[in-house]
C-alpha cells in the first residue's frame, strides 16, 4: 500500500511539472537562417511560386484563398499539411509583405498559434534569408506539449530552409524573360 501511495505521489508530481511547464513557459521562440548563392530577386521569385511549395516545406499539401487578394497584405488562406499521415488544416493570414524583403504571417489552428516572420537581405549576390517563429499552444495541455517542442520546431525550420536554398540554387526557371521588342515597319 506504501508503494501506491509514493507511485500516485510520483505522477500526481510529474503531472503538475508537466502543467507548470505550458504555465512557465506559454510561447516558444526559435530563429533560423540560410544563405542563398542567388540574389534577393531569384530567391523571393522561387520562394513565392506556389508550384514549389511542396518541393520546401515538408507534409505541404495544398491551399484554399479564404479571403482577400493572393499575396497581399490581409489574404486569408487554409493551407493543409500532413502530419504522420493525418491532414491538418491551418489558418494564414499575411500580416507584412515587402517584396524580396519580407513577409509575415500568423498561423491559427485548434492546437496552437504561431508568428512567422521570414527576412531577405542581400549580400555580394547572395541572399540571406532568417526566419522568426513564435508559437503559443491553445490551451493548457497545448502550452504544456509546446514548451517541450522548440528542438523538433526549429528543427524542421532548418530542414525547409535547407530545402529551400537547394531549390533556388538549382532553379533553371527564368522569373524575369526580357521583353520582346516589337518591330514596326514604316
Amino acid at each position: 500500500m506504501k508503494f501506491l501511495k509514493y507511485l500516485l505521489a510520483l505522477i500526481l508530481l510529474l503531472v503538475l511539472i508537466f502543467f507548470a511547464l505550458g504555465f512557465f513557459t506559454p510561447s516558444v521562440s526559435y530563429d533560423c537562417e540560410v544563405t542563398v548563392d542567388q540574389p534577393a530577386k531569384v530567391a523571393w521569385a522561387v520562394m513565392s511560386d506556389e508550384t514549389k511549395v511542396a518541393d520546401w516545406i515538408k507534409g505541404y499539401k495544398r491551399s484554399e484563398l479564404v479571403s482577400g487578394t493572393p499575396n497581399t497584405v490581409g489574404a486569408v488562406t487554409n493551407v493543409y499539411v500532413e502530419e504522420a499521415g493525418e491532414e491538418m488544416m491551418m489558418t494564414e493570414t499575411i500580416t507584412a509583405l515587402v517584396p524580396m524583403k519580407q513577409m509575415s504571417m500568423d498561423f491559427t489552428m485548434d492546437f496552437m498559434d504561431m508568428e512567422y516572420d521570414m527576412q531577405l537581405e542581400e549580400k555580394d549576390g547572395k541572399t540571406v534569408i532568417k526566419t522568426k517563429s513564435t508559437t503559443v499552444g491553445n490551451g493548457m495541455l497545448a502550452k504544456s506539449i509546446v514548451s517541450l517542442m522548440p528542438s523538433a520546431m526549429k528543427a524542421q525550420e532548418e530542414e525547409n530552409l535547407k530545402n529551400l536554398k537547394k531549390l533556388i540554387e538549382e532553379n533553371t526557371k527564368n522569373y524575369f524573360p526580357e521583353p520582346v521588342e516589337e518591330i514596326i515597319e514604316e
